[in-house]
C-alpha cells in the first residue's frame, strides 16, 4: 500500500532523478560519476516510481522490456573499444571530437564507452527488479 504522497512525489522526482542521472553521466569523462553511477540513479528513479504507482505503470512508461538494453550498451562500449582501429590507432585508444560543445564538454569515445554502460546497468537492474516483483505477484 502506498500514501498519496508517495506517489505524488514520485511522480514529480522521477524526471528530476532521471535528468539528474544524465547529468552524472555526462560529467563522468572529467569528474566523479559516469555510466555506472548515472544508470543506478536513473534505475532508482524508475524503481521509485514503480513502488509508487505499482509495476505495470512502469512497464507502461518505458513500453518496452529493459532487457533489451544491456546487448545495445555492450554493442556502444564495443563500438567504443573498436573505433579506434578505423583511424590506425590501437584498440580502446581515446579519440576526440575537435572542439568543445556547452553543457557536454568535449566528445569522444569515453563519452561513448559511458553510454553504454549506462544502458547496461539500468538494462540489468530493472530486469532484476521486474522479474523479482513479477515473483511477488504471483504469491
Amino acid at each position: 500500500m502506498t500514501t498519496l504522497i508517495l506517489k505524488t512525489a514520485a511522480t514529480y522526482l522521477m524526471p528530476l532523478i532521471l535528468l539528474f542521472s544524465v547529468f552524472m553521466l555526462l560529467r563522468g569523462h572529467y569528474l566523479p560519476g559516469g555510466g555506472f553511477i548515472g544508470g543506478l540513479i536513473a534505475s532508482i528513479a524508475l524503481v521509485v516510481y514503480g513502488y509508487a504507482n505499482r509495476i505495470d505503470r512502469i512497464k507502461q512508461f518505458i513500453r518496452f522490456h529493459p532487457g533489451i538494453l544491456i546487448p545495445l550498451g555492450v554493442s556502444f562500449s564495443a563500438m567504443a573499444a573498436i573505433l579506434p582501429l578505423f583511424f590506425n590507432q590501437p584498440l580502446m585508444t581515446g579519440l576526440w571530437l575537435s572542439g568543445s560543445y556547452p553543457i557536454i564538454g568535449n566528445i569522444g569515445t569515453a563519452l561513448l564507452f559511458d553510454i553504454g554502460v549506462y544502458f547496461v546497468v539500468v538494462g540489468a537492474t530493472l530486469t532484476v527488479i521486474f522479474s523479482i516483483a513479477e515473483e511477488n505477484m504471483k504469491n
